[in-house]
């Protein structure tokens, strides 16, 4: 067997979820498919809350973060402007990850999106891509969070009914406006 990694862990988790449409997979049916022990898990992960936290950030990252295809232009003068189409691609990818695959959705959703702490930690690696594309330099990241939070409608579960409404490009567009000329 080759060697048990959490990446390992973690795409057996999710590969399961896919198979059972189901996201109360148990430790003991994930350690099976492994061929190991359920005590062996423990060795990569501190608790069960610990892989599930694990499999719902590797999906944000993948089936969001990796979906946004707004690279900053080095020549574009304007990088307000790139923000606005990376904070578009990013509500549209998750409004997307939504639609094609509401179970590890409802997984990010009871693992990651109720908890503050994990949720800020999944959504590092988008403050820093907002970081890195308006050259702030934050070390704290403190700006990128405070854009991303005013677009939290656009992201939080609890606000999934409201993104099929017809006026959601209109919305974002006027939470746009208002916080435009505070970014730069």
């Amino acid at each position: 067997m080759a060697k048990l990694t959490q990446a390992k862990i973690v795409e057996t988790a999710s590969a399961l979820i896919q198979q059972t449409g189901r996201t109360d997979i148990s430790l003991s049916v994930i350690a099976e498919t492994l061929g190991i022990t359920h005590g062996a898990l423990y060795k990569h992960f501190s608790s069960k809350q610990a892989l599930w936290e694990a499999v719902a950030a590797d999906w944000f990252q993948t089936h969001i973060l990796q979906q946004i295809s707004v690279k900053m232009n080095t020549n574009d003068s304007k990088p307000v402007t790139t923000l606005h189409d990376w904070l578009w691609a990013l509500v549209n990818a998750k409004k997307s990850a939504y639609e094609a695959d509401p179970e590890m959705f409802a997984l990010n959703t009871r693992y990651v999106d109720s908890n503050p702490i994990v949720l800020r930690r999944v959504l590092l690696p988008a403050y820093q891509q907002v970081d890195d594309l308006m050259q702030y330099h934050d070390a704290n990241y403190q700006r990128a969070e405070t854009i991303l939070a005013a677009f939290s409608i656009f992201m939080l579960p609890n606000f999934k009914e409201t993104w099929q409404q017809d006026d959601y490009q209109d919305r974002f567009e006027a939470m746009w406006r208002l916080i435009r000329l505070g970014v730069s």
